[in-house]
């Protein structure tokens, strides 16, 4: 048992040797990368034939034994093998794994050679690169980001402006700054990312600037004491604009900020500007949406009207009024066309007492056949008269008068004239027959 310990402190020796010739032998050092939950093999130098005694330590904050050729000795763990009695064989990577490994070769009781290995473990991202550009914080500038999430070790990314390809800048952050001459609407920009477990050829994504586009309401209207409500609808901007509402063309650069009077509200690339207890005086005339970003700056005008409200009583007024002088306009043109509205049940008291009779005409040609028909009736009553002049009736004589009543007044007065005459005849006629004797 004192042998195996004696045995045990020599290998410790050994690693222990191995940690200070590390800086020694890095001429000597190899990188190799292995993927995790893979295995992979170490080699201990680029060596061939036979080897003397080998031993693998793994040396980080301190010297670890790990696997000897020396057969009385056990591997640290099950994981742990050798190939061909020289090289280390791990199975099933893991993180922890990552770090320096030492291999020593004892030529002889004076004579050791080591050689140093560096361990990555990588894990290869799971999903494409993602990228974005914003405007750098403090400065207003176009910042380009790009990451690969997933992966390990860090990609190392590739910005490339498109069309072309022309090299925008490499780094292992995936940022780069353009400047404002590199910024135009519509370019584009490439990440590719490249990781040592692959893709070969690397994976990328695409950004492409635009500058921001304006859509609002072109007039609005407020009532004086109401209020206003004033929208703004960015599109099409990458990165996304900053909104600002301005007063006034002449004064551009006064923006409007928010207070009891004006209330601000924004929705992603939508603003709105509410105008409270509007006023003639303060609030009537143009205001300005401005949207901008690092690519460009684009302004719409709004021109908002402030108007007194609408008088209510005076309007039901003003149209109550126009309906009654409509009723009462229809009810003249009834009246005028139709004049028996007006007459019936009326008539001309001095013709009702002579018991005489009035037919109203409303066409010259009803007028002129009842003056014929007039005409031949007094012909056959001179005729009645001259051939029974005896039996003419004291009280029974009737008198017929026909009148244009549509404004002609002249014959109407004729037809009155006439009836005078007719019964001053009639009356002499009647005081001659009772001076005849019987």
């Amino acid at each position: 048992m004192a042998a195996g310990v004696r045995a045990s402190e020599s290998w410790v020796l050994v690693c222990f040797g191995a940690l200070l010739a590390r800086w020694v032998a890095t001429g000597l050092e190899a990188v190799i990368i292995g993927e995790i939950h893979e295995n992979i093999t170490l080699h201990c130098g680029n060596i061939s034939g036979p080897r003397g005694l080998v031993t693998w330590c793994r040396n980080d904050s301190e010297s670890v034994f790990l696997l000897s050729s020396n057969s009385s000795l056990p591997p640290a763990q099950s994981r742990f093998s050798l190939v061909n009695a020289s090289s280390l064989h791990i199975e099933a990577l893991n993180l922890q794994d990552e770090g320096n490994y030492t291999c020593s070769e004892v030529l002889n009781k004076t004579e050791t050679r080591r050689f140093q290995v560096w361990l990555q473990v990588a894990t290869p991202p799971p999903s494409a690169p993602q990228c974005w550009a914003e405007v750098s914080p403090g400065l207003f500038s176009l910042q380009l980001n790009c990451r690969w999430a997933g992966g390990y070790p860090e990609p190392d990314f590739l910005w490339t402006e498109e069309p072309g390809g022309v090299v925008v800048g490499t780094s292992k952050l995936g940022v780069e700054m353009l400047s404002q001459s590199q910024l135009s609407d519509g370019k584009k920009f490439k990440c590719v990312g490249s990781h040592i477990v692959g893709p070969e050829l690397g994976a990328s994504c695409v950004v492409q600037i635009r500058s921001p586009s304006l859509l609002s309401e072109p007039m609005k209207t407020c009532l004086v004491g109401g209020n206003v409500t004033l929208t703004c609808q960015v599109s099409g901007a990458y990165p996304p604009a900053k909104i600002l509402w301005l007063r006034n063309l002449t004064q551009p650069e006064v923006v409007i900020q928010p207070s009891g009077h004006h209330l601000i509200t924004q929705s992603g690339q939508s603003s709105t500007l509410t105008i409270h207890n509007c006023s003639q005086d303060l609030d009537e005339g143009y205001y300005v949406c401005r949207a901008e970003n690092a690519v460009g700056v684009r302004e719409l005008d709004v021109w908002l009207s402030v108007k007194e409200p609408l008088n209510i009583g005076g309007i039901v007024a003003t149209v109550v009024s126009l309906l009654l002088l409509g009723l009462a306009l229809i009810a003249g043109l009834l009246f005028y066309y139709n004049p028996v509205f007006c007459w019936k049940g009326k008539g001309f008291p001095e013709w009702q007492d002579m018991g005489d009779v009035m037919v109203l005409v409303d066409s010259e040609e009803e007028d002129m056949e009842e003056e014929e028909d007039a005409a031949e009736e007094e012909e056959e009553e001179a005729s009645e008269r001259e051939e029974s002049p005896v039996e003419i009736t004291k009280y029974g004589h009737i008198h017929r008068v026909t009148a244009l009543v549509n404004g002609n007044v002249d014959q109407m007065g004729n037809g009155l004239q006439a009836l005078q005459d007719d019964s001053s005849e009639q009356q002499s006629d009647i005081i001659q027959e009772e001076d005849r004797p019987v």
